[in-house]
Order: structure tokens, then sequence, then C-alpha cells
């Protein structure tokens, strides 16, 4: 048995420590919300978090991400109500929607490392997420969005 921290609660895992994080999560804790896209960690569609670090699940092993914690979409807002959720139905991202939880979740680990990012830093950032049907522009106003929100957000905090 491997044990697991997924969206903060810790899972057990009957698996080799050598199987891919993504059907750990997806066929074995039944969260699928994270997709498979290529299985070389060349898309993006398989994006989690691996303490706060954007990864692509494909890539690493139960054994890699054990003792790490572990958030995928589901975890991210157990509301939908996270930022980046508001601003992607806001700003109509998805079109077919498949690539979009691994889009969420790389956009949030940059934000959360670098709330003020700019274009490039966004743009170079998210070029690693592939969208077949082409919504980066949308992708990238979105971001722009929920970086708007969260400093009005902080800035309100602080004012209080």
């Amino acid at each position: 048995m491997m044990k697991l921290t997924v969206n903060g609660t810790q899972r057990e895992v009957d698996c080799e420590p050598d199987m891919p994080l993504l059907w750990a999560l997806r066929d074995l804790l039944q969260l699928r919300g994270t997709k498979y896209g290529c299985g070389k960690g060349l898309c993006g569609a398989c994006t989690v978090h691996l303490d706060g670090q954007a990864r692509r699940s494909c890539q690493v092993t139960v054994a890699d991400a054990s003792g790490a914690a572990i958030t995928t979409i589901e975890g991210l807002s157990a509301d939908g109500q996270h930022p980046l959720q508001q601003a992607w139905r806001e700003h109509n991202v998805p079109q077919c929607g498949y690539c979009q939880p691994g889009q969420i979740m790389a956009a949030s680990a940059l934000l959360a490392a670098n709330p003020g990012a700019s274009d490039d830093e966004i743009r170079s950032t998210m070029s690693g997420n592939l969208c077949r049907c082409g919504t980066y522009p949308r992708i990238h106003a979105a971001i722009k969005s929920a970086q708007y929100t969260n400093a009005a957000v902080e800035k309100a905090e602080d004012e209080a």
C-alpha cells in the first residue's frame, strides 16, 4: 500500500510504486478531473500540484508523489469558487473543455508563486499547456482577471 495526501486527505492506494500518479488519481481514487492527454508530459492535460508546484501527473510516479501534498482540480476549491474557476466562467474559456483542468492548475500554481505575473510570464508558463480548440486568448484574459480579483481582495483585506 502506498500513502498519498490528496486534496488534504491521506489516502492509501494499492499499486506498484512506479505507477504514474495520473492513473492512481483517476483509476484508484476516482478523481477524474485530471485528464490523460499524451502520456509523455507534453500537453499539460494531467497537471496537478505537488507541494504547490505544477507537475505533469503522467510523469510522476506514485512513489515520487508519496509524502507530497497533491492537489487536483477537485481540491482547488470545494465549491468551484476559486478566482480562476470564476474567471474561466466569466470569460467563457472552455470550448471542448478537455484541457481546462490542467490549464487552471498550471495557472493557479503560477499565480500562487507570482501573483503579479506579467503578460510574458503568463504566456511563457502557460505555453506548456496545449489547447486543441485554441482558446489561448480567453485563457490569458481569465488569468489576468483572476489576478485583478486577487489584488482587489488583498487590498480590501489590508484596508479592513
